[in-house]
């Protein structure tokens, strides 16, 4: 053992001194990464913020432009009917004066071509009409919402993880439902899918 001035006393004094900077360190380090978590949680955090701001704008945006538009497309949509009702009109006024007057028809038979033909018009634009309507029930999205577990027709659909179509499911369902509606808790219909 040496005496107050150096020696082993010294070389443990300076292991523990070196000990103590690294636990310091380390100490230190790890205190660095918990700064810099919380910095990286707070720019992700307002990244997130900013994302959910700027979507809710743009919405809001794409919703004023699609209500503009909506107005005026059933303005123009006006316009159209009342300008292709009229000139229908006045061809179907032409044709009957051309069958009486250049083919000398009577004007009961030339009025009945006239409203015949407008019947035939009438009943293909229904029936066109019809047949784009149905695709205004978003058939696909629904099934696959309901898959998910939300929506009306969640009961009757297979769960998401199955591989079972879901458009096979909504057909199952329409056939057992056959004509009659299905009810769901209080007694409403469900639209089918």
């Amino acid at each position: 053992m040496r005496g107050p001035g150096g020696g082993q006393d010294d070389g443990t004094q300076q292991e523990h001194a070196q000990q103590d900077s690294r636990e310091r360190d380390a100490a230190l380090g790890i205190d660095e990464a918990v700064r810099q978590l919380g910095a990286t949680g707070r720019a992700t955090w307002t990244a997130g913020r900013d994302a959910s701001k700027a979507f809710r704008i743009l919405l809001a945006a794409d919703v004023s432009l699609a209500r503009s538009a909506f107005g005026r497309t059933l303005a123009f949509t006006g316009v159209a009917i009342a300008f292709g009702a009229s000139a229908w009109l006045l061809l179907m006024a032409a044709l009957i004066a051309w069958l009486s007057l250049g083919l000398g028809w009577a004007w009961a038979l030339s009025l009945l071509l006239t409203s015949a033909l407008s019947i035939v018009v009438t009943v293909i634009g229904g029936w066109m009409a019809m047949r784009y309507f149905d695709h205004t029930r978003l058939q696909a999205t629904r099934r696959q919402l309901a898959r998910l577990g939300v929506g009306e027709l969640s009961g009757f659909m297979p769960d998401a993880g199955s591989g079972v179509s879901t458009e096979a499911a909504a057909d199952r369902v329409a056939d057992v439902a056959g004509d009659k509606a299905i009810k769901k808790g209080l007694g409403v219909d469900i639209t089918p899918p």
